[in-house]
């Protein structure tokens, strides 16, 4: 039947632009605009296969991407403070730049990573991919790795003022601190990161076993009486054990304890957003450089990376890879790192880029002294570009 008011769609019989004439009747621009049942399966079917595999490309994979991450120079400012803030001493003028250097994690528990990222990552050869479990259980949520990362980072500052006054040859206070407070826990709420333990129940507390100790000794559900000094002030808060999820026969409060080191005067890090361990060598070499008349970089673009022991022990890292390309990409000339990590540098250092090994903070300042004057070098091997 035909509507009266409208007269009956036209097909044109014009082979549109492009179209050969003799295939509008018969070709595959006729089976296009009059599919048959079977052509009518394959356009669905194809179109059915263009979406899973959108979908597919979107999904997370359970892989972990590393990439360089930002630098920071801690020699100089970050937000208009300085990245080490030095005061009630003498410090003394710098120039150029000391990089520490990052790796920027995408996936684990933090959040997913697509397979096109995961393929491009695969193509870029400053990046890495690697399975998500070989770097996080499935039992760590995004929230553990996070109090973790900073409970390192707050460490490695800790070990880098140590380390930077013992090189100096000057006096160092010890304080046993809580490193990390753990979410959902007795302590949650109650204890902050840095706060200083003064006694346990009375008794003072010298070493961060006494608190484990105390805490261990008596039963589950045992409230205990805190001194804490915060803010350089004292004051007494209540904990109550409970057991400890790992192992239910132990009690906890949910905290990290150990040592932290402070000189006789204030040393500040200001970075925030910022995890990890690896920092404490670059950490170290700037407050050497602050506080000795020697300007140590002299003008130079030095970066590195390594954690630091209160002796001035290097040690190794993670993504020694990424951070060479990070340093290059920021304009480092020279790179100081462990001396582990020669092997796994091998080929991947970019053209440019001086790379130093080093086992001690010691040998990280001759180092970076004796680039400044031009001094040979002995070197992790380069590659030709």
């Amino acid at each position: 039947m035909t509507d009266p008011d409208h007269s009956p769609t036209e097909i044109s019989a014009e082979a549109p632009a492009g179209v050969p004439a003799e295939h509008v009747e018969t070709g595959w621009w006729a089976a296009l605009m009059h599919p048959t049942r079977r052509g009518w399966m394959l356009i669905i079917s194809a179109t059915t296969l263009l979406v899973l595999l959108l979908v597919a490309f979107a999904l997370p994979v359970p892989f972990v991407k590393l990439a360089p991450g930002p630098t920071f120079n801690v020699i100089g400012e970050a937000d208009g403070r300085p990245v080490i803030d030095i005061t009630g001493t003498e410090t003394f003028p710098v120039s150029g730049t000391l990089d520490m250097t990052t790796v920027l994690e995408s996936g684990g528990p933090r959040g997913g990573l697509t397979f096109v990222d995961a393929i491009a990552s695969w193509i870029d050869p400053s990046d890495a991919v690697v399975p998500r479990e070989l770097m996080f259980p499935d039992d760590v949520s995004g929230e553990d790795v996070q109090t973790r990362q900073a409970m390192l980072f707050s460490t490695s500052e800790s070990n880098a003022v140590a380390a930077a006054m013992t090189y100096l040859d000057k006096p160092l206070v010890t304080q046993v601190v809580v490193t990390a407070v753990y979410g959902d826990t007795p302590s949650d709420g109650v204890l902050l990161p840095k706060d200083e333990i003064v006694s346990v129940d009375g008794k003072a507390i010298t070493a961060p076993t006494q608190v484990v100790e105390a805490v261990r000794g008596a039963p589950i559900g045992t409230t205990f009486e805190l001194v804490v000094r915060r803010d350089g002030a004292e004051q007494t808060v209540s904990v109550t054990s409970a057991a400890n999820p790992d192992d239910p026969t132990v009690p906890y409060i949910g905290i990290g304890v150990g040592e932290f080191y402070q000189a006789e005067f204030p040393i500040d890090f200001t970075l925030s957003d910022v995890g990890g361990p690896s920092a404490g060598l670059m950490f170290a070499t700037g407050i050497v450089d602050k506080l000795t008349p020697d300007d140590l970089i002299d003008g130079h673009h030095v970066a590195g990376t390594g954690t630091i022991e209160p002796d001035g022990t290097v040690g190794p890292i993670g993504g020694i890879r990424q951070k060479l390309a990070g340093a290059r990409n920021a304009g480092a000339t020279l790179f100081v790192m462990p001396e582990q990590h020669c092997t796994e540098a091998s080929g991947h250092i970019p053209d440019g880029l001086t790379v130093v090994p080093v086992k001690t903070l010691a040998e990280a300042v001759a180092a970076i002294g004796d680039y400044a004057a031009g001094k040979p070098l002995a070197t992790c091997p380069a590659v030709v570009s």
